[in-house]
């Protein structure tokens, strides 16, 4: 499997809570959302073992897209730490994990 990983962008903590609520409810969804309190490679990776219902996944290679996405975004990382710090303390700095190869059978399912 191959998966891909970016940061969407900041929204309020309740917000992205009750949109977890029911984006996990499907255990074989193609998708995860990471909600962060810090933009941080760190604070990233913890949010995966948050998720409450993860998917059948290669989480060890999910964790790793997010190292790399880390190491070639640097600027708009920066632009991201800025606009949370800005934003306050009741938010949190999104980012979406999917799994490549379900997507894409999905897609060919609808043509």
């Amino acid at each position: 499997m191959s998966y891909s990983f970016d940061v969407l962008g900041i929204t309020p903590i309740f917000t992205f809570f009750n949109y977890q609520q029911e984006v996990e409810q499907n255990p074989r969804r193609n998708t995860a959302y990471l909600g962060s309190y810090h933009c941080s490679l760190e604070g990233f990776i913890q949010a995966t073992e948050m998720i409450h219902q993860k998917p059948d996944w290669d989480w060890d290679d999910v964790v790793k897209r997010i190292i790399d996405f880390w190491l070639g975004h640097e600027e708009n990382i920066q632009q991201w730490k800025r606009e949370l710090t800005t934003i306050g303390q009741e938010s949190l700095i999104v980012a979406r994990v999917a799994n490549i190869d379900g997507l894409r059978k999905d897609f060919e399912f609808l043509l």
